[in-house]
């Protein structure tokens, strides 16, 4: 089942048109008909006949010596244990598939084809003629490495799509480009998630690292650009791959300063000391940008949630009527409106992202406050002593806290509502504005009640992702009961094919709308300010945004970025 979301028509007749007549091909792995297996990719979007580089070079781009990108955060030398921005390890790193998980039909990038010979076997045949920045050939050694050590090393957020959401038994090398990977429960999703998901591994470099998270070499990968030099907390510097295999970048060294307070971050833009703020504007400063000045301001649908986290763990959000009650008391259009100034989309069809290809489309979260209020009577908690508050069953005043990071102006906005909106239910909430650093610990700690915050593009688009964080501790936990859920986890397990596992996602997804341990508020867009006498040739791709290497691959990289139709 193929969705076309109107939000995301970015693909022309003209570019399928390129595509079909560059011989990008794929079985179409989201409309499986359950015969147990899919047919072979067909190489790249690239022709046959025409190597991707010929293909990218053959196109008319923009080419810019250098672009300055203001980044918002240090996330170190690129080390895939301890970053956690997908927009800059694809800057170095490569995927089998690419762009992500995120599209209904990912393209090969290091692989050249994927073809699932039964429920739990596929094979796989990598590019040949492509080397790592540092001149070192790219094998299926380094595929077969990579998997292993996410699965049998330290856990990093790639590991479960090989340990345990799909759970991959064995990786055999058939030959020198041709890898078989032997599932230990069906896994049809193995190319449309796994391989358009995990970056891969320098096997040379990486069997040496014992302790991944204490790595600081600068990152190497296959990707469009190499990291030259890292200052923390100053900048980053990349340079073009000039013998990248879908062609040479069309901007030759990118330079992103690291700025973290974000009224410097926009004076820097202003003045002209970046050239794009990899941090989007907020929805308050959008005027003093646009003002026919010569920045603009591209918008994109991020594919992330701002949810209030619940603490399943404690009383009373143990019991799920609760749960459907807080989310009953939500008025989330106009905190979109009030807050957001209509920058953003009411959370009204709840988790995951409706965006998503793997999201329900009939999803729905209400806003009813007296269908909230008659749950809470139901369950117990009522206002007994007539001050417009409830007290709990046992008659002790209900008191709740809502912890929100003092370094998110918006989120605290969005808190104070939310507490008059609880407060019309009779639910009595308590803000509690925290620095970035506390609301870490009480997170990882489970010492919170509630915690506005976002989730992105990992944990809301991905299929697999959905049903561990059921196990992971994030949505639920592995060891604590949850029969219903439980249920159609297995029989999601059992699925054989793509359709049928969405079915069952679909009714995962329901379920857990009615019962949410993660209240959806809204889905954020974001306004990425540039100057686009410097560079103008963005593309969109969900959960990248569109500052991402796709943007810097000319026409090769908009077949790449926009194949979600």
């Amino acid at each position: 089942m193929k969705r076309v979301r109107e939000s995301k028509g970015w693909i022309s007749i003209v570019l399928v048109l390129i595509l079909l007549a560059t011989g990008c091909s794929s079985n179409g792995s989201n409309g499986s008909s359950g015969q147990g297996a899919e047919g072979t990719d067909g190489g790249s979007p690239a022709a046959a006949s025409t190597s991707a580089s010929e293909s990218a070079s053959a196109v008319k781009a923009t080419s810019v010596e250098e672009l300055k990108i203001g980044v918002a955060a240090d996330s170190g030398p690129l080390n895939l244990y301890t970053t956690s921005d997908d927009y800059l390890l694809d800057l170095v790193f490569d995927k089998l598939f690419g762009p992500s998980p995120y599209v209904d039909e990912p393209q090969p990038l290091l692989a050249e084809s994927a073809e699932q010979l039964d429920d739990f076997t596929w094979t796989l045949k990598v590019r040949d003629g492509v080397k790592w920045h540092d001149g070192t050939p790219f094998t299926a050694d380094d595929v077969k490495f990579t998997f292993e050590y996410y699965r049998d090393g330290p856990q990093n957020r790639f590991s479960h799509h090989v340990s345990e959401v799909p759970k991959i038994g064995t990786i055999e090398k058939l030959d020198d480009t041709t890898l078989k990977f032997t599932c230990e429960y069906a896994c049809p999703s193995l190319k449309t998630v796994t391989f358009a998901d995990l970056p891969i591994l320098a096997k040379h470099i990486w069997e040496n690292v014992e302790n991944p998270r204490k790595f600081t070499d600068l990152a190497i990968g296959t990707g469009p650009y190499k990291l030259v030099e890292y200052v923390p907390d100053q900048y980053y510097r990349f340079e073009a791959n000039e013998d990248y295999f879908l062609g040479k970048p069309t901007v030759s060294k990118i330079t992103m300063p690291i700025i973290k307070d974000q009224t410097a971050m926009f004076n820097a833009l202003r003045a002209g000391e970046i050239d794009v703020s990899a941090k989007s504007v907020p929805s308050e400063l959008l005027a003093n940008i646009e003002d026919g000045g010569k920045l603009k301001v591209k918008r994109t649908a991020e594919l992330a949630i701002v949810e209030v986290k619940l603490n399943y763990d404690k009383e009373p959000f143990v019991n799920e009527s609760f749960r459907n009650a807080l989310s009953l008391s939500i008025d989330r259009q106009t905190i979109t409106d009030t807050v957001l100034l209509g920058h953003a989309r009411a959370g009204v069809t709840g988790y995951p992202h409706p965006d998503s290809p793997w999201t329900n489309p009939n999803l729905s979260t209400p806003y009813d406050v007296e269908a909230a209020r008659a749950v809470l009577d139901g369950i117990g908690y009522k206002d007994t002593n007539g001050d417009g508050l409830r007290e709990d069953p046992n008659g002790q005043p209900l008191k709740i806290k809502l912890a929100v990071s003092s370094a998110e102006p918006t989120y605290i906005r969005t808190s104070e509502l939310l507490k008059e909106q609880f407060a019309n239910t009779g639910i009595d909430v308590a803000v509690e504005v925290l620095d970035p650093s506390a609301i870490t610990a009480i997170s990882s700690e489970r010492t919170f009640d509630m915690i506005i915050g976002m989730i992105g593009a990992h944990g809301v688009g991905d299929p697999d992702q959905f049903v561990m964080s059921h196990y992971a501790g994030y949505l639920w936990k592995k060891d604590v009961p949850y029969p219903a859920m439980d249920t159609l986890i297995e029989q999601w397990k059992q699925e054989t094919t793509i359709e049928g596992r969405k079915l069952i996602s679909f009714q995962m997804q329901e379920l857990f709308n009615k019962q949410p341990t993660s209240l959806t508020v809204y889905y954020p867009e974001q306004n990425w300010a540039y100057n686009p006498d410097k560079f103008a040739d963005w593309v969109e791709t969900p959960g990248y945004g569109m500052i991402h290497k796709y943007s810097f691959l000319g026409e090769i990289g908009k077949q790449y970025a926009t194949n979600n139709a």
